[in-house]
This record gives structure tokens, sequence and C-alpha cells, in this order.
């Protein structure tokens, strides 16, 4: 897309946009202006897919409706640049996980996990091992009912780190941090350092994505992203599937947190960008509001405190998890 699109805008886009969303199952909308009733459906859809309710057709909130049009089946699927994503990725990765081949994270992104899990299937069911999902291999999905109800991708994602490096020795963390939470990023690569950890704290990115392109980039074990918002603490979760590290972790530091500061909002599980396209749990911090002046001298002034906290319940998770 182009620009953003938001309440009080007209033209064309808005016009696709309204049979985006109605296609999606919201009532039908009248002309090609972007009013409440486009902004009420625009906060529900993305209340619902996880993204920040702002009503604001931004380029991730534009790339969901995107992604929540495709069915599995619709279209080929295999490994790509740039990597295929929607929600009959999501799906093949579901069912892929369900039946034992591991994909990888139920985020809806086609990675080399999910190419491989599909080559494994292809071989395990007798099928031409291309790497390709299509019409045969969605057939075949559907013939050995793989629509289970759960998935143990979460439980992969802790035994990998369980395996890898027992407890915070040896394990590589990645701190992205604001402008704002710059200092505050300092104290937590220096507390999990002395803790044993290879860290590095870099600023974040001008989108999610590039934040999350830099996470993988350093091959993390673990990503922590501390900036300005609305979520305390947010984690990766689909409807479908959840990081259960992140989660662990997010409530730990959510806990650890909850005494030295004020305006909590909670823990959230989210599908934001930079939790959807890193490869290993992330978790991201809102410590502030922003712009809220007083809440960056309160952070300031309790740097030490907020920063121990951080390391603290990052410890207790992750060696806990040893």
């Amino acid at each position: 897309m182009t620009k953003e699109l938001r309440l009080g805008d007209s033209g064309e886009a808005v016009r696709d946009l309204h049979r985006r969303l109605v296609s999606r199952g919201y009532s039908p909308f009248a002309g090609d202006v972007f009013d409440e009733i486009t902004d009420d459906a625009v906060r529900s859809f993305q209340t619902e897919r996880g993204l920040r309710a702002d009503g604001i057709i931004g380029q991730q909130t534009f790339s969901a409706l995107v992604e929540s049009g495709l069915a599995l089946g619709d279209r080929m699927l295999y490994l790509h640049q740039p990597l295929l994503r929607g929600d009959d990725v999501l799906d093949l990765q579901h069912q892929m996980n369900a039946l034992g081949f591991a994909a990888g994270p139920e985020d809806g992104i086609f990675g080399p996990l999910t190419h491989h899990a599909l080559l494994d299937f292809q071989l395990a069911a007798g099928l031409p091992v291309d790497g390709i999902c299509g019409d045969t291999s969605v057939a075949e999905l559907s013939r050995v009912g793989a629509r289970a109800a759960g998935s143990a991708a979460g439980l992969r994602e802790r035994e990998r780190l369980r395996q890898e490096h027992p407890g915070l020795l040896g394990r590589r963390l990645y701190v992205a941090a604001s402008p704002e939470m710059t200092n505050l990023g300092d104290h937590v690569i220096r507390g999990l350092i002395q803790a044993g950890a290879t860290g590095i704290l870099d600023g974040i990115g001008a989108e999610d994505s590039a934040t999350a392109q830099a996470a993988n980039r350093f091959e993390a074990d673990f990503a922590l992203i501390l900036r300005p918002g609305d979520y305390r603490c947010a984690y990766f979760a689909s409807p479908r599937h959840e990081s259960v590290m992140g989660r662990a972790v997010a409530e730990a530091i959510h806990g650890q947190l909850a005494e030295l500061l004020v305006g909590d909002t909670g823990v959230h599980g989210k599908t934001l960008a930079v939790l959807r396209e890193t490869s290993m749990p992330t978790v991201v911090c809102e410590l502030i509001a922003p712009g809220d002046a007083a809440a960056t001298q309160q952070l300031a002034a309790q740097i030490g405190e907020i920063s121990r906290a951080i390391v603290k319940a990052l410890r207790e998770v992750l060696e806990s998890d040893s």
C-alpha cells in the first residue's frame, strides 16, 4: 500500500478496503468514505488478529487483511523470496505440526522449517517430494485427517532452548531499545552478560520488520524489545499457536515490574510483526506511554531497579527451564 488510511479518508483505496472487510464477514459499507462504521470494523479486525487496535490501515493491518483472505488450496505454497504469507500457510503449519512434522511456529510465514516439514510429509505419504503444497498435498492432508486440536510447536520451542543452552550461560540475547529506553537497555545487557550470556544492544528499526531482521541476523536465542507503547508485556500468540517461552518470560517480567511501575496494562498475546517475524522467542516491553514525560522521569529514576527486575525475570524462566 502507498499510504495509510484512517477516519475521514475517501477514494478508491477506501472502497477496496470496504470490499476486503465485507469478504471477511463484516457488514456491507456504503460508498468510499472511511467513516465511523469503517473505523469500528477496522478496530474489530485488528483486535481479532492480535494487532494494535488503532483504527488505522497501515502496512501491518493491510497485510493481515490480504493474508486473512487466503485458504489452504487457493494457491501453491513453496519456499520463495520474499517468503509467502497468509492464513493458508498458517493452516498448513498447524496441520504439519499436528501430524508430528515440525513446521515451526504457526506464524503464517512459509520459511525453511515449514519447507522441510512439507518435504518430510510428502516423503512419508509417498507423494512427489518437491516441497510444493499444491492440490495433491492438500488432498492428502485432508485424507489423513490432520486437523488436530493442538500443536506441539510451543513445546518444541521450549525443549530446543532447554537442550541448546542450560540457563543463561552461553545464550545469545538480543535487546533492541528505542531512544528513550537506551539507558535501560544498556543496564539490562550488562546484567545479562554478568550472568554469563552473550548480549547485544541495538536501536529499534524504523519498522517492526527491520528490528526482527536484525534479531534474526544476530541468531539470538531470545529477543527483548524495549519501547514506549500501550502494552506492558507482549508475546507472540495467534489463534492456533502461542510462544510458550515468550509467554513465560512476559509473565515473569510483568510480575517483577508490577510494584515498580504504574499504568499496568497487563500481558498480551499479539501478532505484531516484531513478534511474528523473529525466529526466536521474543517479548515486547512497552513500559511508558508515548510522550509521557513524567513516566520517562520515573523510568530514569528507577533504572537500576527496573533493569535488575527484568534480568531477574529472564534468569528465573530461562534457568528454571534448564
